[in-house]
């Protein structure tokens, strides 16, 4: 049996070689101590992607961030759609990577599961700040299936939800 640690040097390793620029940031996410996460050890490299995700947004680095998107990436936000990576380069990749950086999200809860080629991460978080001027205090949910191709996992759904914090 593979162990966690063994896992995320093997994930470090291939990202390297396989040059994806997300996974050279800091891939540990900003989470709250006392977070509640029910990950099994057969879908943590789904989560570290995601991670790896929200990290090359935040660092604007937005090559990396695509890099983790399927081609075929089918993006649910505020009840619009995004059917593609270039979609979504072409439309809310730039919007999406400044508000990151400026408006930093802290996790509280995820939960992942992994079969086969297939995963889902499901994560909720307290995004608390200031955009534009504007104050940010907001929860928001977050749905991502990854499927396993030939060079690691990819992001082939998104869907993210958010409301004002009570």
């Amino acid at each position: 049996m593979i162990t966690v640690r063994a896992l995320f040097a093997l994930v470090l390793t291939l990202s390297m070689i396989a040059g994806a620029p997300a996974l050279a940031h800091d891939p540990v996410p900003r989470v709250a101590g006392d977070a509640i996460d029910d990950v099994p050890e057969e879908a943590v490299e789904a989560g570290r992607v995601v991670d790896a995700f929200h990290t090359a947004l935040e660092h604007g680095d937005t090559e990396g961030t695509l890099a983790l998107l399927a081609e075929d990436v089918l993006i649910f936000e505020s009840g619009d759609a995004e059917r593609s990576r270039d979609e979504y380069a072409e439309h809310h990749l730039a919007a999406d990577a400044a508000f990151s950086a400026a408006v930093p999200g802290i996790r509280s809860r995820r939960v992942a599961r992994a079969d086969g080629d297939s995963a889902w991460v499901a994560s909720e978080s307290r995004t608390t700040g200031a955009f534009n001027g504007r104050p940010v205090d907001s929860l928001t949910v977050e749905t991502m299936v990854l499927r396993r191709e030939a060079d690691g996992w990819r992001i082939t759904h998104i869907h993210w939800s958010s409301h004002a914090a009570r």
